[in-house]
């Protein structure tokens, strides 16, 4: 795990990338929880017999959006902030899905520090650039510029 030791120090990491993470399954617990969650109870995500009958996949898939609520999961497991008073949600500035992501497949994120700028005093707005892989896939499942807001 990448430490960063204040806003300079993860400004000098602009254009790298800082790790990547560990793999997570998506099972269809996970997939349910979040069609409760959301509202999204479409068959392809929460019906496995009709999905294997009528998808194209074979299978259950999971919401995309499901996919994207993991990226700042992805973003923590990577770097330590020390002496971090907070972190906001800014934004995405860019999202696409490549690729489907099936049932009980496991992901893992890829991260970069994309840019950072200075938000007074002691804040910065960082931008992370996220790949969310899928295990054993040619393409990723997600690409994501999160914008977070941190404070030191």
């Amino acid at each position: 795990m990448e430490s960063f030791d204040g806003p300079e120090a993860l400004k000098a990491a602009i254009g790298q990338e800082i790790g990547v993470g560990e793999w997570i399954t998506v099972d269809q617990v996970m997939i349910d929880r979040f069609a409760e969650a959301t509202g999204d109870h479409q068959w392809i995500h929460v019906d496995p017999e009709r999905a294997a009958r009528e998808s194209p996949y074979g299978t259950t898939v999971a919401h995309g959006y499901l996919t994207l609520s993991l990226v700042p999961r992805f973003i923590a497991g990577v770097r330590r902030l020390e002496g971090l008073r907070l972190s906001l949600n800014y934004g995405l500035d860019r999202v696409r899905f490549p690729a489907p992501v099936v049932v009980n497949a496991r992901l893992r994120g890829r991260v970069r520090v994309a840019a950072a700028l200075d938000v007074p005093p002691r804040g910065l707005r960082t931008t992370y650039g996220v790949t969310v892989e899928i295990e054993g896939a040619a393409k990723p499942a997600c690409l994501a510029d999160a914008v977070v807001l941190h404070h030191w």
